[in-house]
């Protein structure tokens, strides 16, 4: 019997896939959770096979909840189940040690086969995630920006805010931002912080 915690913050979400799931002989739903504090407490204390993991959520997001699983049950599988898949989402939740990543417009019979797949320690990607792990292997370990969201990038570690660094380079706030997602996207990060972080961590910035 595979016992799978279902973890997401939307309650009708969470019943659609229990209902998705019950029928199963060889899988039962051993409980719910809504943010990923309460996953990591339910899946280890309800020794928990599989994890279905939404990623943004309240109190501890699906990543860090990954990651914190990780580091205390190891054994435990995660299969993460969004509506995201851009390479800020994508790639954290790899590397923080997810089993497999799917996208929640999956039919129920490829959950399924997820499910089960994970349980064996088996990799199961959604087609778009596996295209974004691809262009990331394949992205050449160089520089990577543009010359605009390099000046970007420089701005924002000196702290520049949005407004700041659009006045500067005479431009809009909508199209900093527009960088900035384009950044986070290309540095594999979700906010500001961590992009400085890991441009400073790629020698991109001295």
């Amino acid at each position: 019997m595979i016992r799978v915690l279902i973890v997401d913050d939307h309650p009708i979400v969470r019943d659609g896939l229990r209902g998705a799931l019950a029928a199963e002989a060889d899988i039962e739903v051993a409980g719910q959770a809504a943010d990923g504090r309460e996953a990591v407490d339910r899946a280890i204390g309800q020794d928990v096979d599989v994890v279905l993991m939404d990623l943004r959520m309240p109190q501890m997001d699906g990543v860090q909840a990954i990651a914190e699983l990780q580091r205390r049950s190891p054994g435990i599988r995660v299969l993460v189940l969004t509506t995201f898949d851009s390479d800020s989402d994508v790639l954290p939740a790899i590397e923080a040690g997810a089993t497999g990543y799917l996208l929640k417009d999956a039919p129920a019979d490829e959950l399924l086969r997820a499910v089960r797949a994970a349980h064996r320690g088996e990799s199961v990607l959604a087609p778009s995630v596996v295209g974004k792990l691809m262009g990331q292997v394949r992205k050449p370990s160089g520089l990577s920006l543009s010359d605009r969201e390099f000046e970007v990038l420089e701005l924002v570690a000196d702290g520049a805010s949005n407004r700041e660094a659009a006045s500067r380079l005479f431009i809009s706030e909508a199209s900093i931002k527009t960088h900035l997602q384009h950044i986070y996207d290309k540095l594999g990060v979700r906010d500001r912080a961590a992009a400085v972080g890991e441009a400073y961590r790629r020698g991109m910035l001295g």
